[in-house]
């Protein structure tokens, strides 16, 4: 499946997501998502890296709302497909509980490094993730407003 190219995404959404990730990363890791460069740039570095990078909502059922083309590509959704998708449902549901251990000690500490799991695309290829970040959002107040996770280890099961 063909992951959706830049180009079709709102730039201003892509703007804004991109700086509160790069900012988020910065603040509770102290180093960079990319070498700094102009948000434009940046964007377009985040979106089509070589690793993995998601984020979802703060809802109480999280959704996605960002997915670079190597997210999408892994898990086999294009970009309209994530955007509003249930968090939830990158995992199968036998490993859920899991999922949700991690993501709470990540709103805890402000991050979790070093996760390991199985995850799942669309058509049901299973993966294995290693070495995820997990990040939490936050906005200019210090308040979390969502999560993102970063990877660039995986392997088809």
């Amino acid at each position: 499946m063909a992951s959706t190219p830049l180009r079709e995404i709102n730039f201003d959404f892509l703007l804004s997501q991109t700086e509160l990730l790069a900012s988020s990363f910065r603040t509770l890791l102290g180093k960079d998502l990319t070498p700094e460069s102009s948000l434009e740039n940046m964007a377009e570095k985040l979106y089509n890296a070589d690793f993995a990078l998601l984020s979802h909502n703060g809802a109480e059922d999280p959704c996605f709302n960002y997915a670079n083309q190597k997210a999408q590509e892994l898990f086999e959704f294009d970009w309209n497909e994530f955007q509003g998708m249930p968090s939830r449902l990158s995992a199968e549901p036998d490993l859920r509980e899991e999922r949700e251990k991690m993501l709470d000690i990540a709103t805890k500490q402000g991050y979790f490094s070093g996760y390991k799991g199985v995850r799942i695309s669309k058509f049901g290829k299973r993966f294995f993730i290693d070495n995820c970040t997990i990040f939490n959002l936050i906005d200019e107040n210090k308040q979390k407003i969502g999560q993102a996770a970063t990877f660039s280890h995986w392997q088809f099961l």
